[in-house]
């Protein structure tokens, strides 16, 4: 059965914090059902949601089993995959008990159960500091590892967390010991009082991999409420942006930066272009992006290991 299982998670991608809660929880929950199981007694009155999931059970399962970290908050609830997720793995699960394997719940729950320490246990990136190297080239490694593991780990956008909480960094450098107000990189822009993914005075600061039309109508929206919109994209995204941005007449309303240039030049311009304050300010970022890291998200393989450099 272990086999199937390996087989199963490999194929549906089930290597993530929301499918991870899924199986964990509806393992515990079918160990009382009989086969077959039927996807409609899991969905909510509305079909909206699958029934039982939650944070609290979530946590309490895991806690059998000596794990106290959060894998998910809501427990996946809310994620829009849940249902698909549930359906696949309950049709696995029927299709496995069809085919006349022996369903041993203990089993089954100790190997989704490993899969969350897996989760845990996922190596963080690492920023090689090297000083032979340009600050930007030890920039665009860790981006670079951040795209090859999206494309590895289908559905979690590696790149944009990224590029959202060192954006977030380095505005607790700029800002020193005033507050910067930092999110869960799932929240939506548009909550109560929020006009961007940072707002700082009368600048709402738009952090994206590849800007959009509807980026962009969000910035017409700040310009509406007297803000200063201010996007930070990759350098391939800086020509995406301008282009919308004039199709809607606002491209001499906004501002438009290089992730990279937007990083880079606050460390030379901080370390005043000393070598030595140089890394330092880089250690010094990567220490308040890995804080964010701990405090906003779920996933420790978003953070960055300093390694030894030359």
């Amino acid at each position: 059965m272990k086999e199937l299982l390996e087989e199963f998670y490999k194929s549906n991608n089930f290597n993530t914090k929301g499918p991870l809660s899924v199986a964990v929880q509806l393992t515990n929950a079918f160990r009382n059902l009989n086969f077959p199981l039927r996807p409609e007694d899991f969905l909510t009155e509305k079909g909206g949601q699958v029934k039982g999931l939650g944070g609290p059970n979530l946590k309490k399962i895991l806690k059998e089993h000596g794990i106290e970290r959060i894998l998910a908050s809501e427990g996946a609830r809310t994620s829009r995959g849940s249902i698909e997720n549930m359906r696949a793995y309950m049709a696995f699960l029927n299709s496995a008990y069809e085919a006349g394997n022996s369903i041993d719940w203990e089993e089954i729950e100790a190997f989704w159960v490993e899969k969350v320490r897996n989760y845990f246990d996922a190596a963080p990136f690492t920023l090689n500091l090297d000083s032979s190297q340009s600050v930007k080239s030890i920039i665009q490694n860790l981006t670079t590892q951040a795209l090859e593991r999206q494309r590895q780990v289908v559905g979690v956008r590696y790149l944009g967390i990224m590029l959202q909480h060192l954006v977030g960094a380095k505005l607790e450098l700029i800002k020193g010991n005033e507050t910067v107000i930092h999110n869960c990189s799932s929240n939506n822009d548009q909550e109560i009082g929020r006009t961007g993914d940072f707002d700082i005075g009368e600048v709402s600061i738009h952090v994206t991999t590849r800007p959009t039309e509807s980026l962009l109508n969000k910035c017409r929206e700040n310009l509406n409420a007297n803000r200063k919109p201010l996007i930070v994209t990759l350098d391939s995204g800086v020509l995406i942006a301008e282009g919308i941005a004039a199709d809607l007449n606002i491209k001499d309303r906004i501002d438009i930066i290089d992730f990279y240039q937007f990083i880079v030049s606050n460390i030379h311009e901080r370390s005043w272009f000393d070598k030595d304050s140089r890394q330092a300010h880089i250690e010094k970022l990567i220490e308040n992006y890995n804080e964010i890291i701990d405090k906003y998200e779920t996933d420790p393989s978003l953070k960055i290991e300093i390694a030894s450099g030359k």
